[in-house]
């Protein structure tokens, strides 16, 4: 008998929960309900009913929760898909081993990889290509050795975008048997443009494990609504 009794009360108690018209005729089988609620019954299809809008809000309520997921994984999907870093060097010989000098201008191969995060540098072709509009940041620097203290010293090389100079750096002398030059620089690109660091005609660069030619880069933000010219 108290089990019925308070059956017949649960739906009083779970009603300020939930607040809604019992005679909305816009709730599914609100005919079934609302006959239920004329006749005065125990109140026990009453109880179904607001079951059945508990399990109506729930479903929305994980609706809502899936939504807010698919969204978090897509952001997570682009932020990774953002990250670009790159950086190398000349070669990791045990001797000291030049690269030049050659009648023209030369693309300087760089064979030995620290970090290729995004798969952006060529190893290759020397070229690293931008996945994604933004703002880059890239440093270069170069260095020569000669056997000869009266030889002279031409270590020099630029930084190329799209076959242009961006910048560039110069160091020939006979005063010593060694110099090395240095280019950092932050400069917009668009996906799918092309830097390299080019050798000019008449200069050599020398590099063994110790790693003093370096060329490094990486993408600091991306910006795929804004369009970077090539000068």
């Amino acid at each position: 008998m108290r089990a019925i009794i308070l059956l017949c009360l649960l739906p009083a108690a779970v009603w300020g929960m939930f607040s809604w018209d019992p005679k909305d005729h816009t709730t599914p089988r609100a005919d079934h309900y609302l006959k239920c609620y004329d006749q005065e019954s125990c109140g026990c299809c009453l109880m179904e009913r607001q079951m059945n809008r508990m399990e109506m809000y729930f479903n929305k309520s994980v609706y809502h929760m899936h939504e807010l997921l698919m969204k978090s994984k897509t952001a997570l999907m682009n932020m990774r898909a953002s990250r670009s870093a790159f950086s190398v060097a000349l070669n990791n010989a045990n001797n000291m081993t030049c690269f030049g000098p050659f009648a023209e201008n030369m693309v300087i191969i760089y064979e030995h990889v620290f970090l290729n995060l995004g798969g952006g540098y060529n190893v290759n072709t020397g070229i690293y290509t931008a996945p994604r509009s933004g703002f880059y940041s890239f440093a270069v620097t170069v260095y020569s050795k000669v056997s000869d203290v009266n030889q002279t010293i031409a270590v020099c090389a630029s930084l190329q975008k799209n076959g242009m100079v961006v910048s560039g750096s110069t160091e020939k002398n006979n005063e010593d048997q060694e110099d090395s030059t240095t280019i950092v620089v932050g400069i917009g690109l668009n996906a799918g443009d092309e830097v390299a660091v080019i050798l000019p005609a008449g200069c050599f660069i020398c590099d063994n494990k110790s790693h003093y030619n370096t060329f490094t880069g990486f993408l600091l933000y991306a910006d795929d609504h804004t369009h970077y010219t090539t000068a």
